[in-house]
């Protein structure tokens, strides 16, 4: 590897960009200014404690004063900041917190993984972005989220008025970074983006008008367009790491004696070992009897089997989850309209870490006759659409039952679904709103979809569709609008 000179004029031009900010933000917090920002602060705030659960790992770079840190509460709350006056502030304000003077292209912490990497306003003022990303990626373990918002340079005329008029901070000259730039930098970085989207469509507070413009107005087209703040999370990608983990498949089985034998058949047995529980869900038929009869017959299996206690497919697979042994949980329908050979094919992603939800979506191959309902495929393509826009990643399927995620990602669903509440009596979307907030990077496995060939399905097209459209407006007020 060659080193760079450094006296050479591109070391002397960095170090003089880097010595005139200093000079500039120790100005800017050695003096108190007015402003009318404190609106706009808060509502990123708010913004940051949505996406940031308290009680996390967090590092901030450029954390300034500390405030937007402290206001995130986290366990281990880490903030760096090249100038000296801001993090003498920030130690005296918050001393629970660790704060350090240090410039965001060469940290020196303590090699430790953060929950969450926070870069607030800050890569519009960096000398080098790609360099500081690459720089953050040791400090990004597996589950490693970076949240980072830049302002859009549509605002910079009444910034500068503003600033021009003492009331706003001054700022020297920004880098101009278009959302495909941010975009591009994070993945020539190594980072996958997860999510992207505007916030803050009124910086100054108005009442009335600037609640509902930044909470509903600036999520909507054209509106989106004008907003100041452009928010990304994304994860470190590491696509080269292959892990052979164990897997507990839970079939939720009512009136599907049918299937039963054909089913414990054809289940491949995956990774480094499978364990198949099947959650009886009080069925009018032999289920429970066939079920107890194959398990009985192939002792050579890893089987368990449950009487459901409970209503609902989503209340069977959590009954399931709750005894799974598996690295990996899965969703297998017991109807096996879903074919269980196509589970590999849904492990893979999760084991070679370019996923970490992975969904089925029945919409791309043709179906056998009688698989699916006209209607049916049509009210499964507007869910599709209106959850992709609400979860801020693509879902072309919604209602497909086959879903594997990581065991420990579902522990932290469980333990977050205080904030959804008990709603769902599919199971679907409990696991995808879950995973859209823990910003959970979705992949969908495109499968054949066969018809059943016994018994009937326990979906109501006109009840269940009333209840899906409840679940579209649930959705935006938890999740879009917030």
């Amino acid at each position: 590897m060659t080193s760079i000179d450094e006296k050479s004029p591109f070391v002397y031009e960095a170090n003089t960009y880097r010595d005139r900010r200093v000079a500039h933000w120790e100005d800017i917090h050695t003096r108190q200014q007015a402003s009318l920002g404190n609106h706009y602060w808060e509502k990123l705030t708010d913004c940051y404690r949505n996406l940031i659960p308290e009680g996390s790992l967090v590092l901030e770079i450029g954390c300034g004063e500390g405030r937007l840190l402290s206001a995130l509460k986290p366990a281990v709350g880490v903030g760096i900041d090249f100038s000296q006056r801001a993090i003498e502030q920030a130690r005296v304000a918050f001393p629970e917190l660790s704060f350090y003077v240090g410039d965001a292209h060469g940290l020196d912490l303590d090699e430790q993984y953060f929950d969450f990497i926070v870069l607030s306003d800050l890569l519009n003022d960096l000398w080098d972005v790609q360099a500081v990303l690459q720089e953050i990626r040791r400090y990004c373990g597996e589950q490693t989220r970076l949240v980072l918002n830049v302002h859009s340079h549509l605002w910079n005329a009444p910034l500068s008025l503003a600033q021009q008029l003492g009331l706003a901070r001054k700022k020297l000259p920004q880098n101009w970074l278009t959302r495909h730039d941010v975009f591009n930098l994070l993945e020539i970085s190594g980072f996958q983006v997860l999510r992207a989207w505007e916030e803050v469509l009124i910086p100054i507070y108005v009442p009335l008008l600037s609640t509902f413009g930044n909470r509903y107005v600036v999520k909507l087209w054209p509106f989106r367009w004008g907003a100041i703040a452009n928010f990304v999370v994304a994860r470190s990608h590491n696509v080269h790491r292959k892990l052979c983990p164990s897997v507990s498949i839970v079939i939720a089985a009512r009136n599907e004696e049918g299937h039963i034998s054909e089913l414990i058949e054809r289940i491949p047995q995956m990774g480094s070992g499978t364990e198949i529980i099947f959650v009886e869900g009080n069925s009018s038929d032999l289920t429970y009897d066939a079920i107890f009869k194959v398990i009985a017959d192939r002792p050579h299996l890893n089987c368990q089997l449950i009487k459901q206690t409970g209503k609902g497919k989503g209340d069977a697979v959590r009954a399931g989850f709750d005894i799974a042994s598996g690295d990996v949980l899965m969703i297998l329908d017991a109807d096996i309209t879903v074919p269980p050979e196509d589970l590999p094919r849904f492990l893979a992603p999760l084991a070679n870490g370019s996923a970490e939800f992975v969904n089925g979506v029945r919409l791309v191959y043709p179906m056998e006759s009688g698989a699916m309902r006209f209607a049916n495929l049509v009210g499964n393509k507007f869910f599709s659409w209106a959850f992709s826009w609400l979860l801020g990643q693509p879902i072309r399927d919604s209602l497909c039952g086959t879903k594997v995620l990581w065991r420990r990602d579902y522990l932290r669903i469980a333990a977050n679904r205080k904030y959804f509440g008990d709603f769902d009596p599919f199971g679907d979307f409990d696991l995808l709103f879950g995973a859209a907030r823990l910003n959970l990077k979705i992949l969908e496995v495109p499968i054949r979809y066969r018809a059943r060939r016994y018994g009937e399905t326990n979906i109501s097209r006109w009840r269940h569709g009333v209840l899906l459209l409840r679940m579209v407006w649930f959705a935006a007020r938890r999740i879009k609008f917030v």
